[in-house]
């Protein structure tokens, strides 16, 4: 069995980019994510990203290999990986949450580590995917 691994990273939109490409990031995760076996979701508030993942170890580790170099967001800071014994995310590829209320959104970057990750896990339930 493929050892499964998760990365919890939150990030600002970059300056130069509009808050449209997300919609372009979405589509083309989609399609990547659905072959290299990844779910998750990512939180736009309309300035900072904060996505969760999952998969198997080495596509989630490749994946955030290329997310660390996308000119597209800056200020990356991974606050949760580690181990995963089974998926959180059984219905989509990379699902998107677009939400209004930063403030509570913000609070996730305040944490690193399991803080963090209940953080974020305690904001899914009120958002809207």
């Amino acid at each position: 069995m493929t050892e499964l691994h998760e990365i919890l990273y939150c990030s600002l939109l970059a300056p130069d980019q509009p808050a449209s490409v997300v919609g372009q990031i979405v589509a083309r995760a989609r399609a990547r994510n659905a072959k290299e076996g990844i779910t998750g979701l990512l939180v736009f508030d309309g300035m900072r990203f904060c996505q969760h993942f999952e998969g198997p170890r080495r596509n989630v580790l490749h994946l955030m290999e290329r997310l660390d170099t996308d000119s597209r967001h800056v200020q990356m800071r991974v606050v949760y990986e580690g181990a995963l014994l089974q998926r959180r995310y059984h219905a989509f590829d990379l699902g998107l949450a677009e939400v209004e209320d930063s403030e509570e959104f913000a609070v996730v970057e305040k944490f690193d580590g399991p803080e963090a990750l209940a953080s974020f896990l305690a904001l899914r339930p009120r958002l809207d995917i």
